[in-house]
């Protein structure tokens, strides 16, 4: 009997001192580790994810979507909240586009609080997995872009990256307006990871609308066009650009290769950039205008001063021929514009002098960044005149030993076309509605210059001219065809195969409404402006004149 005692008591006492352990266990966790506790429990049930704001969209200007944002939410799971991974991964792998076992493979992770299943799901998809209700598996919402028109203007629109932010182009320039601002979200759950509440603590605010000068026809005409030089001739890359030059809007900025904008990734760094500002070249024969131009307005020549005009020219050490021999001529300003004459755009420039010149080149832009509101601008090359060599001023005047841009070319042409003002270009119109102010621009120029320039421009398309071959009916069309060797840096000489063949031009020729840009990188089949570019030109002005109702002239 004591012995049985003896042992109710021994057992009573372990007993009670579990109890006493257990009450110092839970006085310890509801004193010391209390808060900590509490913390990490309200962890667990309670988040405040961030609520992304709806990207803002981009349209042309007459309100054609180019860029917009759509619902998608993003799949993620807390594995070890998952019953049964197997199981569950059979039932989303169908909506999330993915193998069952590489889905039961991220499930599996019960060493890890959250993973990733997909990012960007689209909504429907996502309201279907909702529809489940599996525990462990959530969703954040979100948003994807998407381009309508999947190639269309995919260079100047630019990119965005998975956390929504923009990569390239306007998607990048523009991020602090597109963007807008992302909310704030209270979600609590269960034992089970089950949302019970959710409630917006703070609403998100959209992004801004842009509404850019580009008109999508014309722009769609443009590619188009490029595409089929591009099928003719092979070349490296192809630019073109559409620009109203009496206010300096970009109607059209193309470049080809496409690339489409909803799978960048897909195209080389080559064709994912936007050459208009980011492409330096030799211009060639196109920058003869700009040598004139200041001749002219200096008075060192007039458009009807005659040069008796050797085959070739030497300038210290460099002889300069013409792009086909000839013999002796006489030919006048005019003359020379038209035919693109080397030996004559190179007397003009001599007798203008290096200093003078150097004050003309820098005066049209060059040289310089030209502020168009677009990321990724170069500056081109001007040598000082210090670093001038003796043979200098035998390439500068013909357009080579300069580097600029297409958008350098496209501003100074504009100041031929709109009566002698050098204007920004732009390509943002709108936001949210509000109209962005015209770029002022200035002077460089008289009128009665620009307008002798036009005049002498319409040459090209003339007999004998070097775009001769290129017309539409009932409109008079002015330019300048360019064709010049690119450096290669590999042998520190100009190429004997690799050359940008080019165009500039305007229509109507005295009342300019569009100025049209091309420039090709390395043709292969033909290298000549007046082959390769000049009908290029003609193709896009013939059918944005009738588009925009310009009427013959």
């Amino acid at each position: 009997m004591a012995l049985l005692e003896r042992r109710i008591g021994l057992l009573f006492a372990c007993f009670l001192g579990l109890l006493v352990l257990a009450a110092a266990r839970a006085v310890w966790l509801g004193t010391v580790k209390g808060g900590s506790l509490a913390n990490a429990a309200a962890s667990q049930q309670v988040t405040s994810p961030a609520l992304p704001a709806r990207r803002g969209t981009i349209v042309d200007r007459k309100g054609v979507e180019l860029a917009v944002s759509e619902p998608a939410d993003d799949v993620s799971a807390t594995p070890y909240l998952v019953k049964n991974p197997v199981r569950t991964a059979q039932r989303l792998a169908p909506l999330l586009g993915k193998p069952a076992d590489a889905v039961a493979q991220l499930l599996a992770r019960r060493n890890t609080g959250f993973v990733f299943l997909a990012r960007s799901l689209p909504a429907d998809r996502a309201a279907q997995i909702d529809k489940l209700h599996l525990p462990g598996i959530d969703l954040t919402p979100g948003h994807v872009r998407v381009y309508p028109r999947q190639t269309l203007a995919s260079q100047l629109l630019g990119s965005v990256g998975i956390d929504g932010r923009g990569l390239a182009g306007l998607e990048y320039s523009r991020d602090s307006i597109l963007h807008g601002q992302d909310g704030r979200r209270r979600v609590v759950k269960d034992a089970l990871g089950q949302s019970i509440n959710v409630r917006d603590t703070k609403p998100a605010r959209a992004g801004a609308r842009l509404e850019l000068t580009i008109d999508a026809a014309i722009q769609d005409n443009v590619e188009r066009v490029l595409a089929g030089v591009g099928q003719m001739y092979r070349p490296k890359g192809a630019t073109a650009f559409v620009v109203d030059p009496r206010t300096g809007e970009l109607l059209a900025l193309a470049n080809w290769p496409r690339v489409d904008a909803n799978q960048p990734w897909t195209a080389p760094p080559y064709a994912s950039q936007d050459r208009a500002v980011g492409f330096t070249y030799e211009p060639g024969s196109t920058f003869k205008a700009f040598t004139v131009a200041g001749a002219i307005e200096d008075g060192t020549v007039k458009p009807d001063t005659a040069f008796n005009l050797a085959p070739q020219i030497q300038v210290a050490d460099r002889t300069i021929g013409e792009s086909h021999p000839r013999g002796p001529v006489t030919l006048t300003t005019a003359q020379i514009l038209a035919q693109s004459s080397n030996v004559g755009a190179v007397t003009i420039g001599l007798k203008m002098g290096r200093v003078r010149f150097d004050q003309w080149v820098r005066r049209f832009g060059f040289g310089r960044r030209t502020g168009v509101d677009l990321p990724g601008e170069e500056r081109g090359l001007v040598l000082p005149v210090a670093k001038y060599s003796g043979s200098t001023m035998g390439n500068l005047p013909i357009g080579q030993g300069i580097s600029v841009t297409p958008i350098q070319m496209a501003q100074a042409y504009t100041a031929i076309a709109n009566g002698g003002i050098l204007r920004p270009l732009h390509v943002v119109r709108r936001v949210d509605g509000r109209l962005v102010p015209e770029p002022k621009g200035h002077r460089v120029i008289s009128q009665r210059t620009a307008q002798e320039l036009r005049q002498m421009l319409e040459g090209a398309f003339a007999p004998g001219g070097t775009a001769s071959e290129v017309s539409i009916p009932g409109y008079k069309l002015a330019g300048k065809t360019g064709t010049a060797n690119k450096f290669d840096t590999a042998t520190g000489q100009y190429s004997k195969s690799a050359y940008i063949a080019s165009f500039m031009g305007f229509a109507p020729a005295l009342h300019p409404r569009l100025l049209i840009g091309v420039m090709v990188d390395e043709p292969q089949t033909n290298i000549y402006g007046g082959v390769v570019a000049a009908p290029a030109f003609g193709s896009i002005a013939s059918f944005a004149l009738p588009y925009l109702r310009i009427p013959p002239g």
